[in-house]
C-alpha cells in the first residue's frame, strides 16, 4: 500500500450524533451523502486505498461508501484496522452483522493488538493516521475523544485533512492542509 495514495477515516460514534442511532434523520442521510461525495472526491484525485477503524456510525459508514464506488472502480482497497479482536461484542445484532459484512469484504484486516487493553484504540487511531497521506474526519470540534485525538495527531504529521461537522455536513466545516506539501 502507497501511503501517498491512501486515505483513513475517523468520526464519532452515533451517540455523539444529536440524532443517535436514527439513520432515518434527514441530517443522517445528509452526512452520509456528504461523507460519499467527499470519498468519491479523493478517488478522483487519486486516492486508491482506504483505511477504517471499524467503530460504529462514521468508519462504518465511510467503508460502505468505499464499496459503493468500489462496484464501478474495482482498483480501490479497504482495508480495515481493529483495535483488538471482539471489537464488536457488545454492539447490537444489527451493528454485528454490519461489521462482519464489512470485514468479509473488505481487503485486508489488520489487528493492532489481539486482547483489548486500554491503548488498544489509540494504536488504532494511530496506526491509521501513520499509514495515510489524507485523513477524512468527521468531527465536532469538541476537544476531548478518539477522534480529537485522532485529528490532532494528524495535523502534528502534516497529513492532508477534510472535516465535515455533523452538525453542518452540507458544507466542509474546515480544510487542513500541512504547510510541508
Amino acid at each position: 500500500m502507497m501511503i501517498e495514495r491512501c486515505c483513513a477515516f475517523t468520526g464519532h460514534r452515533p451517540k455523539k450524533f444529536p440524532w443517535g442511532y436514527d439513520e432515518t434523520d434527514a441530517r443522517c442521510v445528509t452526512l452520509k451523502r456528504m461523507l460519499s461525495k467527499q470519498i468519491a472526491t479523493l478517488v478522483g484525485a487519486g486516492y486508491t486505498a482506504f483505511l477504517s477503524g471499524m467503530a460504529e456510525g462514521s468508519d462504518t459508514w465511510a467503508a460502505l461508501a468505499v464499496f459503493a464506488l468500489k462496484k464501478e472502480n474495482p482498483a480501490l482497497k479497504l482495508h480495515c484496522v481493529l483495535p483488538c479482536e471482539g471489537q464488536a461484542d457488545q454492539w447490537s445484532a444489527s451493528a454485528r452483522e454490519l461489521y462482519y459484512s464489512i470485514l468479509k469484504q473488505a481487503d485486508s484486516i489488520v489487528y493492532v493488538n489481539r486482547k483489548y487493553n486500554k491503548e488498544c484504540m489509540l494504536k488504532r487511531n494511530r496506526y491509521l493516521v501513520e499509514h495515510s497521506a489524507y485523513l477524512l474526519a468527521v468531527y465536532n470540534g469538541e476537544w476531548r475523544g478518539g477522534t480529537a485525538m485522532t485529528v490532532r495527531y494528524a495535523r502534528k504529521l502534516g497529513r492532508k485533512i477534510t472535516i465535515l461537522n455533523p452538525a453542518t455536513p452540507e458544507r466542509l466545516e474546515r480544510q487542513y492542509t500541512s504547510d510541508t506539501e
